[in-house]
């Protein structure tokens, strides 16, 4: 659950202007008088301003994502007879990204070679879109070439 607390002069807060903010929905909030904590029992401090706390409630969908990526690391790892091979090849990755992203950092400090890899992938990048994402035939061809991968890598 998310919350947010804002500390407002009361003069901003008790103004007789119309709000513009009529299309958006109301949410439970609670006002407290001058406090700095998150607690609705706690002293006042200041008087001469007023504190408003608004909490989110619900699920984000980002959480359950999460939750899906490490039962599926679980159901691999449960399922493995070669563990040793497994923690192996989680090491080689990592290896392979550390010298993947050192050798970017080597190539991008010359000044002509990463000019140049610049424009090849702003082209790249260019024909890509066009010979894949601009229409919607080429898309779905893209969708059975992905699927396609996808199911040899797996073994499908």
């Amino acid at each position: 659950m998310a919350s947010i607390s804002a500390t407002l002069p009361s003069p901003l807060l008790l103004t007789q202007r119309k709000s513009n903010l009529t299309s958006i929905q109301k949410l439970p909030f609670s006002l407290t008088r001058g406090t700095n904590d998150l607690s609705p029992l706690s002293l006042t401090r200041n008087p001469s301003s007023i504190s408003l706390m608004v909490k989110a409630s619900g699920e984000s969908s980002d959480s359950s994502t999460d939750l899906d990526v490490v039962s599926t690391i679980q159901n691999v790892w449960d399922k493995s007879e070669d563990r040793l091979g497994l923690i192996g090849l989680g090491f080689a990755g990592i290896v392979a990204l550390w010298a993947s992203l050192n050798l970017i950092t080597a190539i991008d400090k010359l000044p002509v070679i990463s000019s140049g890899f610049e424009l090849v992938g702003i082209l790249f990048s260019t024909w890509f879109t066009y010979r894949y994402l601009l229409f919607k035939p080429d898309r779905q061809e893209l969708s059975k070439i992905v699927k396609k991968s996808v199911a040899d890598i797996l073994g499908q």
